[in-house]
């Protein structure tokens, strides 16, 4: 088996390829809708535990199933990947029980693996699995080969004793191979949850009948900018004002002081969110409230945290950019007993939010076309890949340096997977 893992901050994937040179991908169901993306996410359900007293942990579409129909919510971990590359993260306490970080992607990947393998077969013992040209929060090539550790590990555990690895955007370049008619110079743009991914590949179709695929890759730059701080700048904006940023409380001296706003910085990091529930933190959240000038909005963002209503809120914000994909204005909803938030978002403003996200974005294109001495002119084709992706103002960023005639998409969720697995064809070649 030819096993391609596409390990997302938001969506995996996994295909294989297969001898005709196709890729069949997995499928899962959530919603009772057939998706081939596996969510990121974990559910830690503390009213059902083993003989050891360790919480039940469910991963994927059935971990989100699972969550939003349990009364009272346990507890989800979004974004694991996100923490690969930070020292600080050793454990996790859930509900008395330690978990390492590899552990809990191990977690998540097992639960792939089992099913794939209901649709696929027995997988085998190899994979080849993405990683981001850069990973998030690494600050060096010390950090990024932690990084790279701790998910070899947690790989590991789910049954591949083999773990190679490609880079994403690289990946992409496998699958995008087989859609070019003669030898292009191409950028492939991988735009996902967590880090934005950029190749300058030359092409070329596969010759004489041959599935060989054909793809030199010239330079690779990549930035900590994704889909997770776009959503953030929404929380920012639309969101926080109604649950208390920029208010005001009094102090044991009556005087008015602004509610902290780490608390909304932790907010709009849905990874982060999960820490705002610890006793200290819900304490001090109390008293503000308790002398807020605007208490209702204070008592909301309480309501928040204490129901485990952030995988909610998510959503509702997950929706309202999608929408601006799509319409030039958009009303983010949010509403749950003792909590009305109806926020209109205009896509313009949206833009602005995240000028210096599509600022970094610019300069890694720029970077990767620079170091390897490509004028934007030699570029044939753009590929986008990665939710990102379906930005109007991300999209813009490529436009204006490579013409709107030459961008191509299609697979924007499953390409790396589709990619991976064509390339493992190449790494094990038994």
């Amino acid at each position: 088996m030819h096993v391609g893992l596409d390990f997302g901050t938001t969506n995996s994937a996994l295909g294989v390829a297969m001898p005709d040179g196709s890729v069949r991908l997995a499928t899962f169901t959530q919603g009772g809708a057939a998706t081939s993306t596996f969510r990121s996410i974990l559910y830690c359900d503390p009213h059902h535990r083993s003989r050891d007293g360790a919480p039940r942990i469910i991963a994927g579409p059935e971990a989100i199933d699972a969550y939003l129909g349990a009364d009272p919510r346990g507890r989800l971990i979004l974004s694991p990947k996100s923490f690969l590359a930070s020292r600080l993260f050793t454990k996790t306490n859930v509900y008395g029980t330690f978990f390492s970080l590899e552990e809990i992607i191990g977690i998540l990947l097992r639960d792939l693996r089992r099913h794939a393998e209901g649709q696929l077969g027995d997988l085998g013992r190899r994979v080849l699995v993405g990683r981001p040209v850069v990973f998030a929060g690494a600050e060096g090539p010390e950090d990024e080969a932690f990084a790279l550790e701790r998910l070899t590990r947690a790989v590991q555990s789910a049954g591949f004793d083999e773990v190679l690895f490609e880079r994403e955007p690289v990946a992409a370049a496998y699958r995008f191979s087989q859609r070019v008619d003669r030898e292009r110079l191409v950028l492939i743009a991988d735009l996902g949850g967590g880090t934005s991914d950029f190749s300058v590949v030359r092409l070329g179709p596969p010759r004489g009948g041959s599935t060989e695929i054909r793809a030199e890759i010239l330079g690779a730059s990549g930035v900590a900018v994704g889909g997770d701080a776009f959503d953030g700048r929404i929380v920012r904006h639309a969101v926080s004002p109604a649950l208390g940023r920029r208010t005001e409380y009094r102090g044991a001296n009556l005087k008015l002081h602004p509610v902290p706003m780490w608390i909304y910085g932790a907010l709009e990091r849905w990874h982060h969110l999960a820490l705002l529930g610890d006793p200290e933190t819900m304490r001090v959240l109390r008293e503000i409230g308790d002398w807020a000038v605007e208490k209702e909005r204070i008592q909301a963002l309480v309501e928040v945290i204490e129901r485990n209503l952030g995988y909610d809120l998510y959503r509702s914000v997950e929706q309202a950019k999608h929408a601006l994909s799509l319409d030039a204005r958009t009303e983010l909803r949010f509403e749950r007993p003792g909590i009305e938030l109806r926020s209109p978002v205009a896509r313009a403003a949206f833009d602005q939010w995240i000028e210096d996200e599509l600022r970094a974005i610019g300069r890694a294109v720029d970077e990767v076309l620079d170091g390897c001495g490509v004028d934007p002119g030699r570029i044939s084709r753009v590929f986008m890949t990665g939710g990102s992706s379906f930005v109007p103002a991300v999209r813009r960023v490529f436009e204006e340096r490579f013409g709107a005639e030459r961008m191509q998409g299609g697979g924007e969720l499953t390409s790396v997977a589709e990619g991976l697995a064509l390339g493992a064809r190449l790494v094990f070649r038994d």
